[in-house]
């Protein structure tokens, strides 16, 4: 589709509380929690900019000033490495805003679900299709290939639809996602036609489960604000999207890579694992030293 347009803003929830990581969530944003040597949500920025996207929303909470920092100049850090010659650790400080990234910030003042943080970015979206990354979901694409954002957006400017990240769960967790079901529509594609907030397995239409990434059109903001309260009285984002189907097709995509559940404590063990020992500079030493564990 020739007149598809282009996606140019990512929007990040991260307005959560983090509860499951009590204590270390008291006075930090869970988004902040470092995976390896780089937080879960500079990993989400990373892989949106990499997919070609340049304006970044995130929708925070009064608790959440730490991920403004960490996205800002730090004048003072910089002068200090600038001064001792440090210019391989200046450099990477200088990496995590890049000179053609723009920051902006907007609050959620009431945690009431997805969909209403979602909606709080109306304003500096605009009228125009953006991508919405949940930092809790690490993901990865295939080595040497695209993110999982990447490849969405490659599906995106061929189809110029909605369209969620999905992959196939086990029938006893589905009830912890949204569940998709639809049609086969072309390499990795399903059109769906149904959509349902975490049912139970006896419900669950399939086992296709939503992970944290989307490109949604602007029409999403409409279907929110006049959508009920949903699932544990919250404004679902998967019932504005059962909504949408009724105007305009939507798509699932099965991507190809890796999906780190970092909202859990296992999965963020996990990632913490796997991407320590896919690290250039501690990765082989790391491997050694778990081969000596003693079981």
């Amino acid at each position: 589709m020739s007149n598809v347009q282009k996606i140019n803003t990512a929007v990040f929830p991260v307005a959560g509380l983090g509860t499951r990581f009590l204590p270390a969530t008291k006075a930090a944003p869970k988004e902040m929690l470092p995976v390896v040597d780089k937080p879960l949500i500079q990993y989400a920025v990373e892989e949106a900019y990499a997919a070609g996207i340049r304006h970044m929303v995130f929708v925070t909470g009064r608790s959440k000033r730490a991920i403004e920092d960490h996205f800002d100049t730090a004048y003072e850090l910089e002068h200090e490495l600038a001064a001792a010659h440090k210019d391989e650790l200046l450099s990477l400080l200088r990496s995590v805003q890049p000179a053609d990234m723009i920051c902006s910030y907007v609050r959620q003042a009431r945690s009431l679900g997805l969909g209403h943080a979602v909606l709080c970015a109306e304003r500096l979206v605009g009228n125009e299709p953006f991508a919405v990354l949940l930092a809790d979901d690490l993901m990865t694409g295939i080595a040497g290939g695209p993110g999982v954002l990447g490849q969405m957006v490659a599906a995106f400017e061929k189809m110029g639809r909605s369209m969620l990240a999905v992959q196939e769960v086990p029938l006893d967790q589905v009830r912890r996602y949204g569940i998709v079901d639809g049609e086969p529509a072309g390499r990795n594609l399903i059109r769906l036609e149904k959509i349902v907030e975490k049912p139970s397995p006896e419900e669950a239409p399939s086992r296709m489960g939503v992970a944290g990434r989307y490109i949604l059109t602007p029409r999403i903001f409409q279907e929110i604000r006049n959508q009920p309260t949903g699932v544990g009285g919250e404004i679902q984002l998967t019932d504005a999207i059962s909504r949408l189907l009724t105007h305009e097709a939507v798509y699932a995509f099965q991507y190809e890579g890796k999906r780190y559940d970092c909202g859990s404590k296992e999965g963020f063990l996990e990632a913490t694992v796997e991407l320590a020992l896919q690290h250039p500079q501690v990765g082989a030493h790391f491997r050694e030293y778990l081969r000596a564990l003693k079981p």
